[in-house]
């Protein structure tokens, strides 16, 4: 039996390049990567960023369904705590029925931005939940019976679809991977956000061993790593050589992740704490694709993984492509 495979983008503006021409750039890997045969692709969900123009999901994943045929597509993921439950789940309710058992439904924890773009889209908010109250209501919205709602005193995340769509919990630590496990969901874990191989392993082990079994689902666990595959060692050094991430520890004992110690400046102003930061070199499965191989069955075989989920920090848009295709070629020689 091979691997699963898919890939996350996140549709990053580098130097150079438009909002437009990213996005389209998207749109088309989706395409690609539908041709190569990877079982998902998803786009993610940040805020108030100069640097990245992904900022809603359902509207980019409505497109892309649009533009494909068969690949599943998906948010990586929607940011749950800035929304209603309900309209996320009329919303996707929506891309289900107009693109039958191909919609996937990711939610985030993180806020997916900064704190003033959080205090905005939040302002509205009236009667405050817990995230994890809010995705207990997002399933019950996603999972409800038609028969058992009644269009005149009950609430109803119309229009239900025939096949419901699959809700997924993204995060970065042992204490989501438990949450996901206790209410049944799949899980994928973010190695390229949290870095830490070991707090990975340990979410895996918890996950299975909490996993509950009377929701009628099977545990599905997804490593979510970063990569730059290249046909040369050299190439894959050259891309990855000044990539770095800023830890940032805030004085509530919040920890975000940025990219520049600016970032980590400006996001503790904005939150009006105080902060320490550590520098990190980014955890990126980097090298050519007999490297890449090696890797993803040193993970599989430690893990006891068998799905991923890729992400890239390719600038140029032709290489990221071929890295694609070289992914490809690795997971087509691999088998389990």
């Amino acid at each position: 039996m091979g691997l699963n495979y898919g890939f996350l983008d996140q549709s990053i503006i580098f130097p150079g390049q438009t909002a437009n021409e990213v996005l389209i750039n998207t749109v088309n890997l989706a395409k690609e990567a539908e041709r190569l045969g990877f079982n998902r692709f998803w786009v993610s969900e940040h805020h108030n960023s100069q640097g990245i123009a992904g900022s809603s999901p359902e509207v980019l994943v409505s497109h892309i369904l649009a533009k494909t045929e068969k690949i599943a597509v998906g948010s990586g993921g929607v940011m749950l705590q800035h929304y209603s439950p309900y309209k996320v789940a009329e919303n996707f309710n929506v891309l289900a029925n107009l693109a039958p058992g191909r919609v996937e439904l990711g939610v985030g924890r993180a806020p997916g931005g900064f704190p003033k773009s959080s205090q905005e889209l939040q302002k509205s908010i009236k009667e405050p939940q817990s995230l994890e109250e809010k995705i207990v209501e997002l399933e019950t919205f996603i999972y409800q019976e038609a028969s058992k709602v009644s269009s005149f005193d009950s609430l109803q995340a119309s229009p239900l679809p025939q096949i419901r769509v699959p809700l997924f919990l993204l995060g970065t630590s042992v204490s989501s991977a438990k949450f996901a496990a206790q209410k049944g969901y799949p899980y994928a874990f973010a190695l390229f956000i949290n870095n830490d191989p070991a707090a990975a392993k340990e979410a895996i082990q918890v996950y299975n061993s909490s996993f509950n079994h009377e929701s009628g689902r099977k545990p599905k666990f997804i490593l979510a790593l970063s990569t730059i595959v290249t046909d040369t060692e050299e190439e894959a050094l050259k891309l990855s050589i000044q990539l770095q991430t800023v830890r940032v520890t805030l004085g509530n004992g919040q920890i975000v992740n940025v990219g520049t110690l600016e970032q980590a400046e400006v996001y503790a102003k904005q939150a009006g704490q105080t902060y320490t930061t550590e520098i990190r070199d980014a955890d990126v499965l980097k090298g050519t694709k007999d490297a890449f191989q090696k890797r993803v069955y040193e993970y599989q075989n430690e893990f006891g993984v068998d799905e991923f989920i890729f992400t890239s920090l390719i600038p140029d848009y032709e290489r990221r492509v071929r890295s694609l295709q070289l992914i490809k070629e690795a997971f087509s020689e691999i088998t389990v």
